[in-house]
């Protein structure tokens, strides 16, 4: 391996980590709006025009779906009237029209379908309408996997009616039952549809699982509220947003958001913001850096989560051609530090979770590790992560 080719590699995936989302969504990848998507600062100003003049958006949702309208809401109070948003787009704003449908509270309520007719009986009166988003409150909890796939199908119907309209997915919010909980699961199996089938997820529950440096509480027994267990011992003792702003004072603004805190809906509502402007073309990606084609063509390699992570993460990767390959772990000097996988790859989504041990099972140090997808012939792929003792 070229330790050389390791060290500016891993240059540029830590860069990714902390910037942002690495690739553009152009309807051939998926788009995925998570807390890796919440520096305000990194929108262009032309896209956030652009986002006021092209994008007409409906937005279903109850109480705790409302948190993005209540932090854009005070994100204009806090940053002036760039990011101004009524319905109908008057007086140059971003056109988005809350709540305006009838029939359906949200993606559970009354029922996990009347959403869907309500949004048909809407388009049909509202042809001007190019994005629709739905939130969950708190059905995903105690949603069956087959309640999920009623939820990803019916999406997909109207993708199928209506090609002019971009649909929005969403995770349910955080409910403290944990990374062994059945909303983690559910949450888990829309994701993993949303990045095997190129859609576009707001992550609601992921952009609620850590504070604004990046720090992760989803295996703290994290809730809606923001509470976490602060020691492992099963209660939830401490809340990470009430923190960080008694620790940054001047660096957030307050809003009255349903169940939850005020850093939570700004974080939210910079999210939004980051959707809208790369719905209206918005590419963040450095200019020359692609996927390989052979690459994309034989598999696909998703980026681990969580990430970063202290205890497990989890890799997914996607075999669309059966070839022999292995999937190494290596530090960013570029050695070896475990085969993850090897030998015959079949056809498939499969799943790898890595613990932070070496092929020795030692632990190792923190750090940032590389992984890299290799096989059918040349063709490899490579993603960074961060490990975080």
């Amino acid at each position: 391996m070229n330790n050389r080719f390791f060290r500016v590699l891993t240059i540029f995936f830590f860069t990714m980590l902390i910037a942002g989302n690495s690739f553009s969504w152009d309807s051939s990848a998926p788009l995925i709006i998570d807390h890796t998507a919440t520096d305000l600062a990194q929108i262009p100003r032309e896209y956030i025009d652009k986002a006021k003049s092209e994008l007409h958006i409906a937005y279903g949702h109850t109480s705790h779906g409302s948190q993005l309208v209540t932090g854009m809401t005070g994100l204009v109070g806090f940053k002036g009237q760039l990011y101004a948003f009524n319905a109908g787009g008057k007086t140059g704003a971003l056109d988005l029209r809350d709540t305006p449908f009838s029939g359906a509270e949200d993606l559970g309520n009354p029922d996990r379908t009347s959403w869907e007719k309500a949004t048909r009986n809407y388009l049909k009166d509202h042809t001007d309408i190019n994005v629709v988003i739905w939130s969950w409150c708190g059905q995903v909890s105690w949603a069956s996997e087959s309640d999920i796939t009623t939820y990803l199908t019916l999406m997909s119907g109207l993708e199928k009616d209506y090609p002019g309209v971009r649909f929005v997915y969403m995770t349910g919010h955080l409910d403290g039952s944990g990374l062994n909980g059945d909303l983690h699961k559910r949450n888990e199996q829309i994701r993993r549809y949303c990045r095997e089938n190129n859609k576009i997820l707001y992550d609601f529950n992921d952009i609620e699982s850590y504070d604004p440096d990046g720090t992760w509480f989803g295996d703290k027994i994290p809730n809606d509220n923001c509470d976490y267990d602060t020691d492992g011992n099963g209660s939830q003792d401490g809340n990470w947003a009430i923190e960080w702003q008694n620790a940054h004072p001047g660096e957030w603004y307050s809003c009255d958001a349903a169940h939850t805190q005020p850093l939570n809906a700004n974080r939210k509502a910079y999210a939004a913001w980051w959707l809208w402007a790369r719905l209206a073309g918005w590419q963040d990606t450095p200019a020359g850096v692609r996927e390989r084609s052979d690459a994309v063509h034989a598999f696909s390699l998703g980026q681990n989560f969580p990430n970063p992570f202290n205890a497990s993460t989890t890799i997914i990767y996607t075999v669309n051609e059966p070839f022999d390959g292995e999937l190494v772990l290596y530090n960013c000097a570029g050695q070896k530090v475990k085969a993850l996988v090897s030998g015959a790859l079949s056809r498939g989504m499969h799943t790898v979770i890595w613990d932070g041990s070496d092929d020795h099972g030692r632990p190792v140090t923190s750090g940032v590790y590389l992984y890299r997808l290799m096989g059918h012939g040349a063709a490899e792929e490579t993603k960074a992560m961060m490990y975080v003792k």
